[in-house]
């Protein structure tokens, strides 16, 4: 509420003599009230709130006649049913000439087909109200519509909207939506107009969305709602046959004399006698149509009646209730008798003596004897072949000679082959049947044999003539970076690395890139939704502690770029964080594109500590520079409010996005939000930096789906390069993102932030699920401890899911770290037929090598499944390793040869072996004895 005093005061100086008593300024005061009653208080002054001393500005009491009137408003935070206004003046001269109490509202308004009721504005000029409004009746909501009060009582920055419904047009002159009249429809949501009917069509009632069509017409589902209805086409003209031999008819017909009014007449041949081996040119499968007017029908038998229907249709013919067809009976001529001179001859007699005369893994070749013919000669041969048994799917080559190979065939397969002869006179009969079963990949053919041992020796010596090259063009790399470096300063060497036979890694300071993975961004489309991916940027950078420097503001003038306040404009405020409001707002530099941001301002009166830590955190993020790492645009310290300024995400933070989107995205898009993630913490851990409170709530989305780490606020540097724990001194822990030696020592690594990954992936995979449910700190913690794990979420890929548990090892040192997380997530990206298997949704508990009883384990494949190493099945299975006594002899080096990488599951193998040699050992000393 606002409260204006208009009055008048005489100045002190006008008294004569000394007046001791005398004021220039008088103090009004407020008492607030819920009760029924409405009498005033007893006057005490702790019973009134004091809103403010008051003093004339000007126009005092003078020794003219004239009187100046000072006018002054107040704002008052109005919080119960009633309040009383109360001035107090102890010595002055004033005359109260008029009090106006009043509040000011943005008035009731209609935009974007929206109604906003009457809205109060904020108890402060500089305040804005936002207002949610209601779409008028027969709308509805595109996007939510929200509308800003501002403190002058005017609105301001509509976002969203509704639109009219299909059936109602657009009214905007009125803003209402009017119902389309009868013979009118609207078929779309939005500021389309009502439309005629098209033609064959009509709507009987007001608000029609669509046209019913006519009696007799249709519409396709397919067809838009503004086309006229249609009818089938009539049935096909003048059908006519044609005879090329005895197994063959030529039928052909002329279009119908009516379409129906569309574009898409397609004909359908169907034979009520003709069996699988009959055959039509264009071919015809079940229940599909061509746009031809002839068909060549083949395979036909000889002297038998055939019935041929030829059906017209279109896109509505499966609406009508009878089909239009012209049918025609056909019988195919004798055998193929002829005369020749008086003389009565058949058509070619059968093939003779069909024999096999080679057979390999996919292949079997055939020869057989022509036909004994004197009056005819031999145009061509059909050799038919099919599955024993499956004679109605088989498939036929045609060949002039008396031989042919089939190829394309399938291993270890039983097949049968006929062949017949076609001379001028028609085609012959099939041969009787032979059936011969194909080889082996590997088999015992010579030939076979002998492919496989040259593609064998030629693969072999590929790979050691490049293995060779590759060898020897990294030690001349080595050779010649170590000979240049020895001409530099030391700093100069640190462009050549070589890392544990990861190969030759270039690095360019200045380009701030790595060549090991050059830079791409890849996208994967689904659908409407894009999920981007991204390759990490190599650096060399090392992250800073603010908490070092002696004074705070120098690294706050090191990190953060300081921004004049009257560059930003504040929109709306979208949220509240620890140290006060979050706005977004518009950031205009000079000579700048305008951007939208995001905008942390600190609480009015704020503690000098307080201010402090709120630009720490900025100190931070100025370090950072990461397409997965929030980016710090600058800093307002020099006026009030203090302000943080970041880049604007649409989405906000990723638990809520995924709350609100649950089921609507794939694996593949949840993927590569995962792999966002993983990517900016690979960045930050290269840069000797530890979070601390990775969770999905720190994470934010924009509008293309990136990921980006936000919210460094426990986060601190490494203190040890070689321990790389940091200690922290009390305070907070988000128990069920943070590792256990954390949580019991207070150990903070990178290794720790990879378990609260595996925190994050469990919360994507489950669409922002609580981890843990609503159980208890302690419970979360006694649970971990004991070895429980959380179970896979519904629909999660067995891959993932397996990812999350390599995070969750309760060896900090077993655990893999970022690059190896993004590796994986990009291999799985690049293949995702590997995310189909879906993790069985089970409780899963660390299993612990001693609990083992290696006796117990008959086969490989059991020992790595009790060790949770399944994933290595494969692994072992390409190298014959099937017996767990050739396992046993197993070293580091042959784990690393079998392409098992990761340290802690090197590890935790070897002390597996190491278990299951002593077993071994014992139980054969225990059969010596016996």
């Amino acid at each position: 509420m606002y409260i204006e005093v208009q009055f008048s005061m005489r100045d002190c100086s006008l008294f004569p003599g000394t007046a001791l008593s005398c004021k220039e300024t008088f103090s009004l005061l407020y008492y607030e009230f819920d009760a029924a009653t409405k009498e005033p208080p007893f006057w005490e002054p702790e019973s009134y709130k004091l809103i403010d001393r008051i003093a004339a500005d000007e126009g005092r009491f003078t020794n003219s006649a004239d009187i100046i009137i000072n006018a002054e408003i107040r704002s008052i935070p109005v919080t119960k049913k009633g309040v009383y206004f109360a001035f107090r003046d102890q010595g002055a001269c004033i005359s109260l000439l008029a009090i106006k109490v009043y509040y000011i509202t943005c008035p009731e308004i209609t935009k974007a087909f929206t109604h906003f009721p009457t809205t109060p504005t904020g108890s402060e000029v500089t305040s804005i109200e936002q207002a949610t409004g209601k779409c008028v009746a027969h709308a509805r909501e595109e996007s939510t519509p929200s509308f800003l009060c501002t403190g002058d009582g005017q609105w301001s920055l509509l976002n969203g909207g509704c639109a009219c419904l299909p059936g109602y047009q657009a009214n905007t002159e009125k803003q209402t939506c009017d119902v389309c009249q009868p013979g009118m429809f609207k078929d779309s949501v939005g500021a389309a107009e009502c439309r005629d009917c098209p033609e064959h069509s009509a709507a009987a009632h007001a608000g029609a969305s669509e046209c019913r069509c006519d009696t007799g017409y249709y519409r396709a589902p397919e067809d838009p709602r503004d086309m006229p209805c249609t009818r089938p086409p009539s049935k096909p003209q003048n059908i006519t046959v044609t005879f090329k031999d005895q197994s063959t008819v030529v039928l052909a017909w002329l279009p119908p004399v009516s379409d129906g009014g569309r574009s898409d007449t397609l004909y359908r041949v169907v034979c009520d006698a003709c069996g699988g081996h009959v055959s039509y040119n264009p071919p015809q499968m079940a229940d599909e149509s061509f746009n031809a007017t002839q068909v060549t029908v083949s395979g036909l038998n000889p002297v038998t009646t055939y019935r041929f229907q030829v059906y017209a249709e279109n896109g509505v013919s499966s609406q009508a209730p009878v089909a239009q067809y012209l049918d025609i009976t056909v019988t195919t001529e004798a055998s193929g008798s002829f005369m020749v001179i008086g003389y009565e001859a058949e058509v070619p007699s059968m093939v003779s003596n069909v024999r096999v005369t080679s057979v390999k893994s996919t292949e079997i070749s055939l020869a057989w004897d022509a036909p004994s013919d004197p009056y005819s000669d031999i145009e061509m041969y059909e050799v038919r072949y099919y599955v024993r048994d499956q004679h109605n799917n088989s498939s036929s080559i045609l060949t002039k000679k008396e031989e042919s190979s089939l190829v394309s065939l399938r291993q270890s397969t039983d097949y049968g082959f006929q062949v017949r002869a076609k001379t001028s006179h028609g085609w012959g009969k099939y041969s009787q049947p032979i059936y011969k079963k194909t080889g082996q990949l590997l088999g015992t053919g010579d030939e076979d044999n002998t492919q496989v041992r040259i593609i064998v020796g030629a693969t072999v010596g590929a790979f050691v003539v490049i293995a060779v090259i590759v060898i020897m063009t990294l030690l001349f790399l080595r050779s010649r970076g170590t000979d240049e470096c020895n001409k530099k300063q030391p700093s100069d060497c640190d462009t050549l690395e070589y890392r544990n036979g990861e190969g030759l890694i270039v690095t360019f300071s200045k380009l701030h890139g790595v060549l090991e993975n050059p830079p791409i961004v890849q996208t994967h489309t689904t659908g409407s939704m894009t999920t981007p991916l991204f390759t990490q940027v190599g650096h060399h950078r090392t992250y800073i502690d603010p908490h070092t420097y002696e004074d705070p503001n120098q690294a706050i003038r090191e990190f953060a770029r300081e921004i004049d306040a009257s560059y930003i404009t504040i929109e709306a405020i979208i949220g509240g964080g620890e140290f006060g409001d979050v706005c977004k707002g518009k950031l205009q530099l000079p000579s700048r594109p305008e951007m939208t941001v995001a905008i942390k301002t600190l609480k009015p009166g704020s503690s000098e500590k307080a201010r402090v830590d709120f630009l720490t955190e900025a100190s931070i993020m100025g370090q950072f520079e990461h397409p997965n790492v929030i980016f710090l645009q600058g800093v307002v310290t020099k006026s009030n409010p203090v302000m943080i300024i970041t880049e604007y995400m649409e989405n906000g933070s990723l638990d809520h996005f995924l709350r609100v989107n649950d089921g609507k995205f794939q694996v593949l898009q949840l993927v590569g939000m995962l792999r966002c993630i993983a990517s900016g913490m690979q960045y930050l851990s290269e840069m000797n930096y530890v979070h601390r409170d990775l969770a999905a709530r720190n994470v934010l989305v924009n509008a293309q789906l990136i990921c980006k780490i936000a919210d460094f606020g426990l986060s601190r540097e490494i203190e040890s390069h070689t321990e790389g724990a940091y200690t922290t001194r009390g305070g907070k822990i988000p128990v069920r993102w943070t590792a256990p030696e954390a949580i019991a020592f207070r150990k903070f690594t990178s290794a720790s932030d990879v378990w609260s990954l595996g925190i994050v992936m469990w919360e994507v995979m489950s669409y922002g699920e609580r981890p843990y449910w609503n159980w208890s700190n302690q419970d979360v913690i006694k649970s971990i401890e004991k070895g429980y794990r959380l179970p896979a979420p519904m629909e999660c890929p067995e891959a993932i899911y397996q990812l999350m548990l390599d995070c969750w090892q309760k060896e900090r040192n077993h655990r893999p770290n970022f690059a190896s997380i993004v590796r994986t997530l990009d291999r799985l990206i690049r293949t995702p037929e590997a995310l189909n298997k879906v993790a069985q949704n089970r409780c899963t508990t660390a299993l612990g090598l001693d609990s083992v009883d290696m006796t117990q384990l008959t086969s490989v494949e059991d020992w790595l499944a009790s060790l949770k190493m399944s994933r290595y099945v494969d692994n072992f299975q390409r190298t014959g390793l099937t017996d767990l006594e050739a396992v046993a002899r197993l070293t580091q080096h042959d784990l690393t040869q079998l392409g098992i990488t990761l340290v802690g599951h090197q590890k935790k193998l070897l002390q597996s072996i190491h278990t299951l040699r002593t077993q071994l050992a014992v139980n054969m000393s225990e059969g010596f004895l016996v």
